[in-house]
């Protein structure tokens, strides 16, 4: 592998030498695949005929993805830092990897459904077409199709892959910057109900930058102290200097603010009740189960790599962050009526229970945040892709009265949605609880004790409102408001077979993925 890192010495026309960085490729091989395969997506955009866009779109997505996935799987055990140092290739980054790189391709699937609904796929035709104008109808009228969101998602997964391996903070920024940009414009796309996607796309590109604003600022502080950007080097300047922690204190707070916003930890949370309503389902479904991921990598190597030394400065303030997250979440998810925003309230209070085992600081904490992040994307992913079939004349029935006995009109896929709900809430024989039972675990292990309580009290409000769509759509009759369930193509099938499979496999047998997260459990320095 070392033979493929390139390094040379440049003689400039003065006289002087610099040397060039060291960059192994083979490591980073999996990024380069996504991002080459970006920017041949907007090539193929900018001069294919328009009839054969989507099918080669599909294949340079599909084709890359899996490429990209073969890579990381051929990189285990790697431990190696390159790129003059700000990318790490490790256990963690390659477990966030190659999860993100499955993800993604069971949401590009969802992605490219067009059996279920009868205009078309979940987007927009035409984006720049003001909502219900003469040029959208005849947009619908001549089947188009918004193929440019191949290249914002391939962009989007670029961002992602690079993010929980960067190794110092500003590249972390344009990771956090590739990966939510093109987010924002997908969430505004949606075929139908279009205003309140592109309220939607607006409230998450607003509310996002100002995040980003407070990741940036929080890097000047801890470079101001630090006189680096690296993760490691800041943490030696911790050790060096223990007594100037106020500049510290504050630049850690203003990055965590950043990194929590795309988490959605509270109080951090407005935007995501609104954008999983508004964005198309499939890219719902995208984000929910990879933004997390992604999100949650960089913050766990930030904490762990670079801020241990202050651990007793910001553990307290993740300990109220985690219970507040839990709490809220939970209890507001009972009063929701909306599906898609009750599986919002859902994602954040599954964001507090995954914090719960960053605060135990310990490879136990890692290793049960990583496989509770695994279970919970697959869950996720299947989740909206059954919200996506539930259907009546308007488009997508979202609003549980129209769940009501939904388990007599098609009770596999009801079954199927049964089984997720249970995930989420943590019931046994599911990965929700080998997930929650790990992070627990790890964090009684820790001292933690009191949040683990504060979370079990969480989660027994939350399997109240799970409880309640199950009880609605078996003990319920159907009535003339009730939806139907639209029969998908392969795609759809594919995605919701493999969410399935996977939250009932690690619920029963999760040996060789705790195996995997237990033997990745450490970040390299």
């Amino acid at each position: 592998m070392s033979a493929l890192a390139s390094a040379a010495t440049v003689v400039t026309d003065a006289g002087t030498t610099f040397d060039l960085p060291s960059i192994n490729y083979a490591a980073i091989a999996p990024i380069l695949i996504i991002f080459g395969a970006a920017i041949v997506s907007v090539l193929v955009e900018a001069f294919a005929p328009r009839k054969a866009r989507r099918i080669l779109q599909l294949i340079v997505v599909i084709c890359s993805v899996v490429a990209a996935l073969v890579v990381v799987i051929s990189l285990a055990g790697t431990r190696i830092v390159t790129a003059e140092g700000a990318i790490a290739i490790d256990g963690p980054a390659l477990v966030m990897q190659g999860t993100l790189l499955v993800i993604s391709l069971l949401a590009a699937l969802l992605m490219a459904e067009r059996a279920i609904d009868p205009l078309g796929d979940a987007f927009a035709p035409r984006a720049s077409a003001l909502p219900g104008s003469e040029d959208e109808k005849q947009f619908t009228e001549r089947g188009f199709l918004q193929t440019e969101i191949w290249p914002f998602f391939l962009f989007a997964l670029t961002g992602m892959l690079v993010f929980p391996a960067a190794n110092d903070l500003l590249l972390m920024f344009v990771a956090l910057e590739v990966m939510s940009l093109p987010l924002y414009l997908l969430a505004g796309m949606a075929r139908r109900r279009r205003l309140l996607s592109q309220e939607a796309s607006l409230k998450y590109f607003l509310l996002g930058a100002f995040s980003s604003a407070f990741f940036l600022y929080g890097t000047a502080m801890l470079y101001g102290f630090s006189g680096t950007v690296s993760l490691v080097g800041i943490s030696e300047a911790l050790t060096a200097k223990p007594g100037e922690g106020t500049l510290v204190s504050i630049g850690i707070a203003l990055l965590l603010v950043g990194l929590l916003f795309k988490v959605a930890a509270v109080p951090f949370h407005q935007w995501t009740p609104d954008v999983y309503q508004g964005a198309p389902t499939p890219v719902t479904g995208f984000m929910a189960a990879t933004v997390k991921i992604a999100a949650f990598g960089a913050l766990l190597r930030v904490l762990y790599v670079s801020l241990g030394g202050m651990q007793w400065d910001w553990e307290p303030m993740l300990w109220i962050i985690a219970a507040l997250t839990m709490l809220v979440g939970s209890i507001i998810a009972v009063t929701q009526t909306d599906i898609k925003r009750m599986l919002a309230y859902s994602s954040i209070a599954q964001a507090g229970f995954i914090l719960v085992g960053v605060v135990a600081v310990s490879r136990e904490g890692l290793a049960s945040s990583m496989f509770y992040l695994i279970a919970y994307a697959f869950t996720t992913i299947g989740a909206f892709a059954v919200v996506s079939m539930v259907r009546d004349a308007s488009g997508e029935a979202t609003h549980l009265s129209k769940w009501a006995g939904l388990g007599k009109k098609s009770p596999l896929v009801a079954s199927v949605f049964a089984i997720f709900m249970l995930a989420l809430a943590g019931i046994p024989l599911t990965s929700g609880f080998i997930g929650k039972f790990g992070v627990f675990t790890a964090a009684i292990a820790s001292g933690a004790t009191w949040l683990v309580i504060i979370a079990v009290i969480a989660s027994l409000i939350a399997a109240f409102f799970y409880a309640r769509v199950i009880v609605l759509m078996f003990f319920s009759d159907p009535g003339p408001e009730t939806a139907s369930v639209v029969v998908p193509s392969t795609f759809t099938t594919i995605a919701l077979a493999a969410g399935a499979t996977v939250t009932i496999v690690l619920g029963v047998v999760p040996q060789p993925v705790l195996e995997l997260v237990s033997n990745a459990d450490v970040f390299i320095r």
